[in-house]
């Protein structure tokens, strides 16, 4: 019974520390250059033109998902026609077109990003 109550403070400390950390380290940086007397301006010189994180996230699903399918799709191909076995085939074909398809939408985010 006690594990139960000990965990949730433990993750909530994570939480806590893993923020505390960011945000302190962030403040000692920020201090040293002020120290150092060098510009700030790195903080604030962002592209203007970025791709959104939604665009980003449709295109890297719908090519995972379209690995997924034409994985499916070669699996029963290669099980029909070579009568390769069925426990082998399927979770090796999905996973290799699945990371294929993440492999392409890498390319792709990028391109859409060069292109921002």
């Amino acid at each position: 019974m006690g594990s139960e109550v000990v965990i949730m403070p433990i993750i909530f400390g994570v939480i806590f520390g893993i923020f505390y950390l960011y945000i302190s380290a962030r403040n000692r940086e920020r201090l040293a250059l002020i120290e150092k007397g060098t510009d700030a301006s790195i903080f604030y010189s962002r592209k203007k033109s970025f791709t959104p994180i939604w665009k980003v996230i449709v295109i890297n699903l719908a090519l995972l998902l379209v690995g997924i399918g034409i994985g499916i799709f070669l699996a029963e191909i290669l099980r029909t026609v070579l009568g390769v076995n069925e426990d082998i085939v399927y979770p090796g074909t999905i996973f290799l077109m699945a990371g294929l398809g993440l492999f392409a939408g890498f390319f792709a985010t990028k391109r859409l990003n060069e292109d921002a």
